[in-house]
């Protein structure tokens, strides 16, 4: 393989939770007086810690969010990935090649420990991450757009960044893996290519992934 060690985002590249996740983030800020598209979401909030949220509207309106709104919000999600979350499709032959090579890969996402756990359980990808893989936002003091995630993802799995391949597919994301000095690979599948610049090369089909990343076929 071209790289010491692959670092996936979850939401939108290992699950496809985008779709559910801003669907029900957009219903309950509108619910709550803060009138917000679908679209207004994936352009604002996707890749993003749940903080970004509460700092964009204080900034947009002044006014805070409910103390229960992270709870409430979590819960929400949380029911509707049991119901209806799937893997990204392509993803699991992915992972398996990245298996059948022992090339060493982890997770770096903004979602909390217990969001990936319930996200991974529902499509049934436990199996492909051990918690010794698995690093969240929560794990560092500032999320993406900061490169503090990634780094402290290499730094934990003893892999220099320059030699990290991370597989992004938000302009939140892509930013915070050239911020770490890594080289990154954009999944178009939620976000137009202008919106991911930055990117080593961009792919519209996990089936495209391995020869990027120089696994054998």
């Amino acid at each position: 393989m071209g790289y010491d060690l692959v670092i996936f985002d979850n939401d939108g590249v290992l699950v496809d939770s985008e779709p559910v996740a801003n669907t029900i983030l957009a219903g309950y800020l509108t619910e709550l007086g803060h009138p917000t598209s679908y679209e207004d979401s994936i352009r604002d909030y996707m890749g993003a810690a749940v903080h970004r949220v509460h700092d964009l509207v204080l900034e947009r309106t002044g006014q805070r969010l409910p103390a229960d709104f992270d709870e409430t919000l979590h819960a929400r999600t949380f029911a509707a990935f049991e119901r209806e979350l799937t893997p990204v499709p392509g993803v699991v032959d992915v992972l398996r090649a990245l298996a059948a090579q022992s090339a060493p890969y982890c997770l770096a996402s903004s979602g909390s420990h217990a969001r990936i756990r319930v996200g991974h359980r529902a499509a049934g990808l436990t199996r492909w991450f051990g918690e010794e893989v698995i690093f969240s936002a929560q794990d560092v003091g500032r999320g993406k757009p900061a490169p503090d995630l990634f780094l402290h993802a290499a730094r934990t799995m003893g892999v220099d960044p320059a030699r990290c391949a991370v597989v992004e597919d938000s302009p939140l994301g892509v930013r915070a893996a050239v911020a770490a000095g890594m080289d990154v690979y954009a999944f178009t599948g939620m976000m137009p290519v202008e919106r991911l610049t930055g990117a080593t090369a961009h792919f519209a089909d996990m089936k495209e992934l391995p020869g990027l990343l120089e696994l054998p076929g």
